[in-house]
C-alpha cells in the first residue's frame, strides 16, 4: 500500500482560453473525460499514489469544481479550495495564498495535468536534496511540446518557456516539489508566475531536476483532450480506478 505523501496543490485557475467555446461555461477542470469530469480522474490517480491531501487554488467558475468535489471524501482524500479573488494571482501568486492551509513541504501540479510518475520516489528525491524546490523533468525531444529545460549529469542548467536553445531536450513536466520557504518573498495577493520562481531558485542554485521515464497527459487543448479519452478508456489501465 502507498504510504501517505506530502499534501499536493492543483493550479485551478487559468482561464483555458485555449478551450474556448467550451470552457465559456465549464471550468477546465470539469472537461468531460469518458463520462467524468477529468477532476475525478486527477484526484483519483493521486490517490492510488498516496495522496491524502489536497487544495485546489481555482479562480475563474471555480465554484462548480468545489461543488462537484466537495469536501473530498468521495475520493478518499481531503480537499480545501482557496480562490483567487477579483485579480488574477497567477500560478504563484495563487500557490502564496494557499500557504496557510499547507505544510513545511508540498507538491505542485497543473489543473490540466495527468501525471503517472512515482510521486514517492520524487518526494524521496526532494527530501535527500537540500533545495527549497524541486522540478521534474521529462526527455521530450519536443515531441508532446516544445521543450524548454537544459538537463544534464542530473542537474537542471537552463529552463525558459520563452528562449529555446538547441540543448534543450527536456521538459517541466507538471509536477513540483516546494518547501514554504521558496515562496517567503513574495508578496501576498499579488501576481506571480511559477516559471519566474523556478528560475530565480535556479539562479540561487536551489532548484533541483528528478527526470521521469513516464510522459505526461494533459487537457489544456483538444488534441490533449482526445489523448487522455483514449489512455482512460474503459478498456484501458486507469491508475487508482476501483474495479
Amino acid at each position: 500500500m502507498s504510504r501517505e505523501l506530502f499534501p499536493v496543490v492543483i493550479l485551478a485557475g487559468g482561464l483555458a482560453t485555449r478551450l474556448r467555446p467550451v470552457t465559456e461555461k465549464i471550468p477546465k477542470a470539469l472537461i468531460d473525460i469518458n463520462g467524468e469530469p477529468f477532476i475525478a480522474h486527477q484526484l483519483r490517480l493521486l490517490h492510488s499514489q498516496g495522496i491524502r491531501r489536497v487544495v485546489i487554488c481555482a479562480g475563474f467558475l471555480g465554484e462548480q469544481i468545489r461543488a462537484f468535489v466537495g469536501d473530498g471524501a468521495a475520493f478518499g482524500m481531503h480537499v480545501d479550495f482557496v480562490f483567487d479573488g477579483p485579480t488574477l494571482l497567477g500560478t504563484a501568486g495563487a500557490i502564496r495564498r494557499a500557504l496557510p492551509q499547507l505544510g513545511e513541504s508540498f507538491f505542485t501540479l497543473y489543473g490540466d495535468s495527468y501525471l503517472t510518475c512515482d510521486h514517492a520516489a520524487v518526494q524521496d528525491a526532494f527530501n535527500a536534496c537540500g533545495k527549497s524546490a524541486l522540478m521534474t523533468v521529462y526527455r521530450n525531444h519536443g515531441q508532446y511540446d516544445r521543450s524548454n529545460v537544459e538537463f544534464a549529469d542530473g542537474r537542471i542548467r537552463v529552463y525558459d518557456k520563452q528562449v529555446q536553445t538547441p540543448a534543450m531536450r527536456h521538459i517541466d513536466y507538471g509536477l513540483g516539489l516546494f518547501r514554504r520557504s521558496a515562496f517567503a518573498a513574495l508578496p501576498e495577493g499579488q501576481p506571480a508566475d511559477l516559471a519566474t520562481l523556478y528560475r530565480e531558485r535556479l539562479a540561487a542554485d536551489d532548484l533541483a531536476g528528478f527526470e521521469v521515464a513516464e510522459r505526461f497527459h494533459e487537457i489544456g487543448s483538444f488534441a490533449g483532450i482526445a489523448d487522455l479519452t483514449r489512455l482512460l478508456a474503459p478498456s484501458a489501465s486507469q491508475p487508482g480506478r476501483p474495479p
